[in-house]
């Protein structure tokens, strides 16, 4: 801590050097050439271009200096020198550090080396440094710091930019996806008056011109079936939800979620969809950027593998998404873990909890009891792609039942990597039965009714297939990130004290 006192103190004497020479240390607008990486692209010797970015490298030759200039699109060397840049200019150079960012005009040239490279000619500063950076990556060992202090991640960690720039590509690309397929973006509320359209608990705010309390959205669900009711036949949200419940390698509170709906498809129809976007995603990210653009609706026919390693690189798990993907009741994969079990009293299921090392508490109810069994030995120990569908009704309210079972809905959940990926359903449209499913979800806070909703729903909605996939579960997915946390640029962490 000491050594690092030291060094911003000399860099804030630095800073005062600067400014009393009459320099800006920290710089105007500076028209570049374009990123450093077009910069290179447009490199041909005898042509001058202009690039900033951070200094990530300096060698001092006295009256020459070599220097690397880096920007999330690349990294070129500049060479100044005295009597390209004047006497005036290589002495404020001298108080310049790593870290520090500078503009320049440059020749193009191609060193011994075969480097490219700019003979600068003008230098600006463009923004100083007053804390120096990790040194190599090694030295930001702490692994809440990459997160607490993401801008150093990004400047030292190149697989971590890595991540967020297929981030990137993957959230654009699912707007592509989606547009191609017809389906119009919309935006709906995330203060909403009633959190409703998920089983979950909301953050609660207050609206002090109004006097209301309101909720952060939990689910965008209720206002896109309102649009259905609209007469808007495909409509798909890349939405922020907001759940106030525990924070894990897979869970936070801040998440991103893509939920679309669909007039007069089925839940085996969306099936087939999000199939085709997914292996779509995964042919884009492992191919690169180049092959972007609109789903011929081939893109999942190739085998597609992804490999998931540790922290020292080594492959742990490899996912295969090869099409088709499996798809199998609920019921017939609990009888996979025990032929017998529907066949059991309810007492004697809790008893079969104890000996398949299944956790369960004595409040839960029956159908808890086997989701419990389901979440452990059937969710978390599938990794390759599988559509369970089929699922008891008391887990998903809004979806619409069997016509061969009415204790069963028409739904699918998405598993891969052993966790939800995304939940698809064929949507209840039928007003006096949601009313009924939504009472007998609130109990007997029937303030939680959303009452709005009922009412557009009494208005006519049409059959309709709907989904949700969680962007950010997808991204590790695609990416073969760990933790949640490493795909999500800023996540929420308790403060320092």
């Amino acid at each position: 801590m000491e050594d690092e006192n030291n060094l911003i103190a000399q860099r804030r004497e630095k800073l005062e050097a600067l400014q009393a020479s009459g320099a800006n240390p920290f710089g105007r607008g500076f028209e570049t050439s374009g990123g450093i990486g077009e910069v290179r692209e447009k490199f041909a010797e005898g042509t001058t271009l202009r690039a900033a970015g951070r200094i990530t490298a300096h060698r001092d030759m006295g009256k020459s200096h070599f220097v690397d200039l880096r920007d999330s699109t690349g990294r070129i060397q500049v060479y100044i020198h005295a009597k390209e840049v004047g006497p005036e200019v290589i002495e404020r150079f001298k108080l310049v550090d790593l870290g520090d960012f500078i503009g320049v005009e440059g020749d193009c040239f191609l060193t011994k080396t075969g480097e490219l490279t700019l003979k600068v000619h003008k230098l600006e500063l463009l923004g100083k440094a007053l804390r120096p950076l990790p040194e190599k990556w090694h030295g930001l060992q702490d692994v809440e710091a990459r997160y607490r202090q993401r801008y150093l991640d990004l400047v030292t960690n190149e697989h971590s930019r890595n991540v967020f720039e297929q981030r990137i590509a993957i959230v654009r690309e699912i707007r592509r996806f989606m547009e191609a397929k017809g389906f119009l973006e919309v935006e709906t509320p995330m203060l909403q008056a009633v959190a409703g359209g998920a089983a979950a608990e909301p953050f609660r705010t207050h609206h002090k011109a109004l006097g209301l309390e309101l909720y952060l959205r939990i689910a965008p669900e209720l206002y896109l079936k309102r649009l259905l009711v609209g007469g808007f036949n495909k409509v798909f949200e890349l939405n922020r939800n907001f759940r106030n419940e525990g924070i894990s390698r897979k869970h936070n509170p801040e998440f991103t979620m893509l939920e679309a709906y669909w007039a007069y498809a089925d839940f085996e129809k969306i099936a087939d969809l999000v199939e085709e976007m997914i292996c779509h995603l995964a042919m884009i990210i492992s191919e690169g950027p180049a092959s972007a653009g609109p789903t011929n609706g081939t893109s999942g026919s190739s085998s597609l593998r992804i490999e998931h390693k540790d922290a020292e690189g080594n492959v742990t798990r490899t996912l295969n998404l090869t099409r088709p993907w499996r798809r199998a009741r609920y019921r017939d994969l609990i009888r996979e873990v025990d032929p017998e079990w529907f066949n059991y009293t309810t007492e004697k299921r809790r008893e079969r909890c104890g000996e398949l090392g299944v956790e369960i508490n004595p409040r839960m109810a029956d159908y808890e009891v086997t989701q419990q069994v389901f979440e452990k030995l059937v969710e978390e120990k599938t990794f390759d792609p599988l559509f369970v569908t089929h699922c008891p009704k008391e887990l998903v309210p809004l979806a619409k039942q069997n016509l061969e079972d009415d204790s069963l809905v028409d739904v699918y959940e998405l598993i891969i990597n052993g966790q939800e990926i995304s939940p698809g359903y064929s949507e209840l449209n039928d007003p006096i039965v949601q009313r009924q499913r939504l009472l007998e979800q609130a109990g007997e806070e029937t303030q939680k009714l959303d009452e709005e909703f009922l009412l557009a729903l009494e208005h006519g909605m049409p059959s309709a297939g709907g989904f949700g996939v969680g962007v950010d579960r997808l991204v590790m997915l695609l990416t073969g990130a760990e933790s949640i946390r490493d795909v999500i640029l800023f996540p929420l962490l308790k403060p320092k004290r």
